[in-house]
């Protein structure tokens, strides 16, 4: 028996000879069983070996048998999942915490100790699903795993934590959605940069390291990957997808979740399922990318999906093609996310317009019974919550067409639509409140079997990975899985295949090692971060010069250089609500740009699709004829003030693409583009300088002007005019440049168009 010390925690481990390592808490009471030279876990310390504690049984008898001793208490606690966990807690904004009442900073605690929220919601709400943001580092990581399963271990029946990340893996920490981003870890390209590779074997080879890592981390279950089809080039999500193009997001997304789920050899369990396995939860049912005018659902201003073109079973395909049909012996992604947003006018049963979640035809009739899908189904974050006044608030509750229901009442109708697990809440309250209400109308026996029912899809999340057996983690082994070298150089390599050249004119790229390169300093106006926290106008340098320095020679003075190269990202206009729009007497609703100059929607739709008839909203969410600005125009003046400055002498771009974006204001004025989706300022150098030929190919649509944007249904894909640049080639799927000139290669000619 080995004994490791950390922190507070003594852990033991105790080693079958033809089964699995048992690990557990000193502290914990757990006692060990020996029975035909056989040793088991005792986690509900009553002596004996029930059948949910026998390893040698399938996850799925395990789980019947530990859901039938569990209290409904026990069971409400294992449907939550919790707010947003740092580690250690932030001191102040919307993911702070205390220790012992006090802040860290002025507690003394240790960054892996628990915070008060942490110990109350494990052992008193009985919660055991846990969202973990940033870091301080993976030993970190690991110490604060052992705390909080031996914690969890030493509470009624012994059910483990099942730990969870959203996205951590971008190569750019401050991309939105990137709030994983903390501690040494591999970099990689955000998925649009993957699927710009167009090589699902990346995305597999993505998700297998990252699997490791995951698990080094204490993560069991990865809130990714985001398969919804981005047809509408606005929606400030794209980012985070794999474009619009339903058989390339299917290919990735199934690559994706293999690559994660998938456990071999001796580290196999049972079906694919074991110690390198992370549960993949993909998201969002049945697709969120078609926002009326792009807006987005996370804010009350973009809570409708439409479908113009009639096009709504398409967006399944990545889903019901790809993450319901996995390669690997897992079958199919372990975990489903629907979306914040109501699809409008798609329920064929009840006719009802309600969030994803909350329909009842989505998930019980379309998701379960017609695609047979019964593992779990989470919903997204907070939306039992009340909602907020403003439109455009990230932090507000989003309840989307069931705004009128109490927060018990929406518990008890997401149950009933077929839901499985709460996103975002900590506390079971609600959750015994809508299983009284369950009581009331269908009797003690029919609300026990519902809550068993979503018991059994949770638990088995946590058995087929085998934490039952041993939750626990050697901080120093995380210290040396994550982030190694090895693992790096991968997802480096990756990043280099993800960068597209849209142009080459003259085949001024590669540059030369001797050439005198300016790198103007880039503007950054003061705006808000996606939680709508205020930022400050600053200059910077965009790129790390000192770096740079190492390809080739830079200057500051222009008048001295060879080339100058303009370092900028897509632009960027807001959520498509204004304040100061509703207060001047308009509706609120405004424009989403993809250009940088100012944009007037004198194209858009009359009349939206989709409103709110409630007295504090409104039913026509139109926005013709209403201007908005972006709030990054100066990357456009930076691109011409240089050209100006440049004196004929060559102007090249390094283009940061967070949506489709406009080129033509600036496209003729230089004579190369280079386009990234989120890279490591190296991979750019490399590319720059042809240590690396360029191999990327876009993943997306480049639209010709905005006329074409505003007239492009939200749900279909390739519905746009392309621009089409000085040397006449065409921005369109799978366009992407080399040394040579356009490529034409397998990728091509299975995927173009």
């Amino acid at each position: 028996m080995q004994k490791e010390i950390t922190t507070n925690v003594e852990i033991a481990y105790v080693t079958n000879k033809d089964g699995p390592t048992l690990g557990y808490s000193k502290q914990s009471g757990v006692n060990i069983i020996e029975q035909d030279g056989m040793f088991f876990k005792d986690l509900n310390k009553n002596g004996k070996i029930d059948r949910y504690e026998d390893w040698r049984l399938s996850p799925e008898e395990r789980a019947k048998d530990l859901a039938s001793k569990m209290t409904i208490e026990q069971i409400a606690g294992l449907m939550l999942y919790s707010k947003h966990q740092s580690i250690p807690a932030s001191s102040k904004g919307w993911m702070s915490s205390t220790y012992k009442g006090r802040s860290y900073e002025e507690s003394g605690a240790n960054p892996w100790d628990l915070t008060d929220e942490q110990y109350d919601f494990i052992k008193n709400d009985h919660l055991r699903h846990v969202l973990i943001t940033t870091v301080e580092s993976p030993e970190v990581a690991a110490k604060w795993n052992n705390e909080v399963q031996a914690l969890a271990e030493s509470i009624g029946l012994g059910i483990p934590t099942n730990n969870s990340s959203d996205p951590r893996h971008a190569s750019d920490a401050s991309s939105e959605f990137n709030a994983g981003s903390g501690g040494v870890i591999s970099m990689w390209p955000e998925p649009l940069g993957l699927a710009a590779t167009f090589d699902p074997t990346i995305a597999e080879k993505f998700g297998d390291i990252a699997s490791k890592e995951y698990r080094a981390l204490g993560m069991t279950t990865a809130l990714s990957p985001q398969i919804d089809l981005a047809t509408d080039p606005r929606w400030f999500r794209f980012n985070g997808t794999f474009g619009e193009d339903p058989q390339l997001v299917t290919d990735m997304g199934r690559a994706y979740i293999d690559g994660f789920q998938s456990s071999s050899n001796e580290m196999e369990i049972e079906d694919g399922w074991g110690y390198e396995s992370v549960n993949a939860m993909v998201k969002h049912w049945p697709g969120g990318g078609s926002g009326e005018g792009g807006r987005d659902a996370h804010y009350g201003c973009g809570k409708y999906a439409v479908y113009p073109g009639g096009n709504f079973n398409e967006h399944l395909k990545p889903f019901v093609e790809g993450a319901f049909k996995l390669n690997g012996k897992t079958a199919k992604a372990s975990a489903v996310m629907p979306y914040y947003t109501i699809s409008v006018n798609q329920d064929e049963t009840n006719g009802e317009n309600v969030g994803n979640s909350y329909n009842t035809f989505l998930i019980q009739d379309l998701l379960r019974s017609q695609h047979n899908y019964d593992e779990v189904v989470c919903t997204d974050w907070m939306i039992t919550a009340d909602e907020v006044e403003q439109k455009d608030s990230f932090l507000s509750g989003k309840p989307w067409g069931v705004e009128h229901l109490s927060v018990a009442e929406r518990h008890y109708k997401l149950l009933m639509a077929g839901v499985d697990q709460f996103g975002g809440n900590n506390e079971s309250g609600p959750i015994l409140e809508a299983y009284e209400i369950g009581v009331a109308e269908h009797g003690e026996s029919f609300m026990r079997k519902r809550f068993e029912q979503s018991a059994v899809r949770l638990l088995k999340n946590l058995f087929r990975i085998g934490l039952f057996e041993n939750p626990y983690l050697k901080p120093v082994e995380s210290k040396r899985v994550v982030g190694n070298s090895e693992f790096m150089r991968t997802g480096y390599d990756a990043q280099l295949k993800s960068i597209v050249m849209l142009k080459n004119k003259e085949s001024l790229l590669p540059l030369s090692p001797k050439m005198k390169v300016y790198v103007p300093k880039r503007y950054v106006a003061k705006g808000k971060d996606w939680f709508g926290n205020s930022t400050p106008e600053r200059y910077e340098d965009p790129v790390n010069i000192e770096l740079l320095q190492r390809y080739v020679q830079v200057t500051s003075n222009p008048d001295e250089a060879d080339v100058a190269i303009v370092f900028i990202q897509s632009p960027k206009s807001g959520t498509g609500y204004s304040e100061e729009d509703k207060q001047n007497g308009g509706n609120g609703y405004v424009p989403i740009s993809l250009q940088y100059k100012p944009y007037k929607a004198e194209l858009a739709r009359d009349v939206s699709l989709a409103g709110d008839s409630r007295k504090d909203d409104v039913l026509n969410r139109g926005y013709q004829g209403k201007t908005v600005r972006t709030e990054n125009e100066s990357d456009l003046t930076l691109i011409l003030d240089t050209k100006k400055k440049m004196n004929g002498r060559p102007v090249i771009v390094s283009l940061l693409i967070k949506n489709p974006t406009v080129v033509e204001e600036f496209e003729t004025e230089v004579d190369g583009i280079i386009a990234h989706f989120g890279v490591q300022d190296q991979a750019l150098f490399e590319i720059l300088t042809g240590k690396v030929e360029p191999s990327g190919l876009l993943p997306i649509q480049m639209p010709a002007n905005m006329n074409v944007v505003e007239e492009q249904l939200e749900d279909v894909p390739h519905d746009m005019e392309c621009h089409i640049d000085s040397e006449r080639n065409e921005y369109n799927f799978t366009f992407g440049l080399n040394w040579s000139g356009v490529i034409e290669d397998e990728r091509t000619r299975r995927y173009k168009k």
